[in-house]
């Protein structure tokens, strides 16, 4: 006897309604793509993602999603997410799957 079958039993005139929630996404989505590109600093491989127009905590759940998920290291300054080594093509995945437009530059 589930939870539901219990209520009935304490409360029979009662009658339930399913509410339907609806789903908001938990990030903005934006028309311009968001830029994945690499770089080199200090002799060590980032990769930079920029462009986000949405909220500022929405890309830093972003930022601690992909670094979760990558198991790498990384930061969000200056509305840029910068990440540790050559991730590119996975973010690339990682954010179309997401439903972001991305654009890589640089090689």
């Amino acid at each position: 006897m589930d939870l539901q079958d219990q209520l009935k039993n304490l409360f029979p005139e009662h009658t339930f309604q399913e509410s339907i929630a609806e789903e908001k996404p938990d990030i903005w989505l934006q028309d311009e793509p968001i830029i994945c590109k690499y770089e080199k600093r200090k002799g060590k491989p980032i990769t930079i993602i920029e462009g986000y127009t949405g909220a500022t905590e929405d890309f830093k759940k972003l930022a601690k999603e992909i670094k979760t998920k990558l198991s790498v290291g990384g930061s969000f300054k200056d509305e840029k997410i910068i990440i540790q080594g050559d991730y590119r093509d996975t973010i690339m995945n990682i954010l179309k799957e997401k439903g972001f437009n991305v654009k890589r530059v640089g090689g």
